[in-house]
């Protein structure tokens, strides 16, 4: 349990430094038979910050936490929700 922790403390800790709503940002965390799923959301202001120039932020963070719960033998995934208007 406390690899999982690691793992969305360092989430959480990226997008705090990406955004600047730091106070929207919000992570879940769901186990299923697949793995772990951190689903995030955040601010529709720092969706683009978050995403990067064609998805290269948010690919990089995904391989980052998958190959954190990797080293842990975990499968780990990251999916970011739509803001609500």
């Amino acid at each position: 349990m406390a690899e999982k922790e690691t793992v969305l403390g360092f989430a959480r800790y990226v997008l705090e430094q990406i955004c600047t709503y730091k106070s929207d940002i919000t992570i879940e965390q769901t186990e299923d038979s697949l793995g772990t799923l951190l689903s995030i959301k955040v601010n529709e202001e720092d969706m683009g910050k978050l995403i990067g120039k064609n998805g290269q932020t948010i690919s990089a963070l995904r391989l980052l936490v998958r190959a954190m719960g990797a080293r842990n033998g975990q499968k780990i995934n990251l999916k970011v929700l739509e803001p609500l208007a």
